[in-house]
């Protein structure tokens, strides 16, 4: 089974959304004290550059998923596989706590341990080591029974100081554990995100379909659910925690009915995100030259690009501090604030954060390719993990 362009195209179009989040996180003006879907303080600008990156989580979950099952196909050695896929879990939880966590924060001290995206992942691969002797319907009907049903866990009334509830709240929400003066941050609660990676890799039964005869079955999956989506959200008794409201004029009204919930990802949030991606995936190989061209350059080395794009963006924050008259003394690296003072007013307007993030993208263009005609072009193990 050859590579899927599409699968590159979409993981592509939602890592160059996923800098300008990252972008806007460290050095929009109101980031640290304010959140861009607060209605009570956002701009529907800022909301929707906030909105529209909620698409890169669950796609890039989704999609390895979906990678899994095709490498599995591509190889039929379920031994070589599970193998690999537990290793590269446990690779990726140490680069999450090391690597990711460095760059984010910029924390040698490490006070703030934060599991997300690449931790979920890590911990997905692992558990869907020992999940592939499992047929893949079931392990699909497992991954939707968490989509849909895993918002509940909350209405269920256990004791205060129940064992149960100790041990399932990091796994279905986020938790903070405070330690020696750090703390653990549980951002991507797993067993949510593990059923948008079980659904993922069922999918991957779909990519042996012909190209016209997939596009339709993505379409149909798509619209059905940004349909459901709709009706569920209408109703407003179950789907996500925040409810909407009726707001001082449509426009925020409007805001208040697409604002769902990420941490964990409810099923409203996964609905509208997973149906946009269906989209994506069925006209992918229908957009410009241009486009391919430009969006393959970054979804063939999604780690490579997460890894580094960290890294740049944190130190462009660090110039633009020193620009806005700072001194390394006032820097705030312990605090999770990414190095900003905390009572002090830093950061650049949202104009300025798209330029930036345009300037990003630019600088990781070059060696984004490089690195993906460098692991076209050689078999060393190691650039199996990265």
């Amino acid at each position: 089974m050859k590579r899927q362009p599409s699968i590159d195209i979409v993981r592509g179009i939602v890592m160059i959304i996923m800098a300008l989040d990252h972008v806007r996180d460290l050095m929009h003006v109101d980031s640290i004290t304010q959140s861009p879907t607060d209605l009570s303080t956002t701009s529907p600008l800022l909301f929707f550059t906030r909105f529209i990156t909620h698409l890169c989580a669950p796609t890039f979950i989704f999609l390895a998923g979906t990678s899994v099952y095709l490498s599995l196909q591509n190889k039929n050695n379920l031994a070589e596989t599970r193998a690999f896929l537990f290793k590269r879990g446990l690779w990726l939880l140490l680069l999450e706590f090391t690597v990711v966590n460095f760059g984010l924060f910029f924390d040698i001290g490490f006070h703030s341990l934060l599991f997300e995206v690449i931790a979920a992942i890590g911990f997905g691969f692992i558990v869907l080591s020992f999940l592939l002797k499992i047929r893949t319907q079931t392990l699909s009907i497992i991954g939707l029974l968490i989509l849909f049903f895993h918002n509940l866990l909350p209405l269920i009334p256990f004791a205060e100081n129940s064992v149960l509830k100790a041990v399932l709240a990091p796994l279905f929400s986020p938790v903070v554990f405070p330690f020696s003066g750090r703390a653990f941050i549980m951002g991507y609660p797993p067993i949510p995100w593990l059923g948008i990676m079980l659904v993922g890799f069922a999918t991957g039964k779909f990519f042996v379909l012909a190209e016209e005869k997939r596009k339709k079955l993505f379409i149909k999956i798509g619209l059905s659910a940004l349909t459901l989506f709709t009706i569920i959200r209408f109703v407003n008794i179950y789907g996500d925690p925040a409810l909407w409201t009726t707001q001082k004029d449509a426009v925020f009204t409007f805001l208040s009915f697409m604002n769902v919930t990420k941490y964990p990802p409810s099923l409203l949030f996964c609905l509208v995100t997973l149906g946009i991606m269906f989209l994506l995936l069925a006209f992918a190989e229908n957009f410009s030259n241009r486009i391919q061209k430009v969006t393959l350059v970054y979804g063939k080395v999604p780690l490579f690009y997460f890894v580094i794009h960290f890294y740049i963006i944190h130190i462009l924050t660090l110039v633009m501090l020193f620009a806005q008259g700072f001194s390394f003394s006032q820097f705030e690296f312990t605090t999770g604030t990414f190095g900003r003072p905390k009572d002090i007013e830093s950061g650049f307007p949202i104009w300025t954060v798209y330029l930036i993030w345009i300037f990003v993208l630019a600088l990781l263009y070059k060696p984004c390719k490089w690195f993906g005609k460098h692991k076209a072009e050689n078999q060393h193990w190691w650039l199996k993990y990265i």
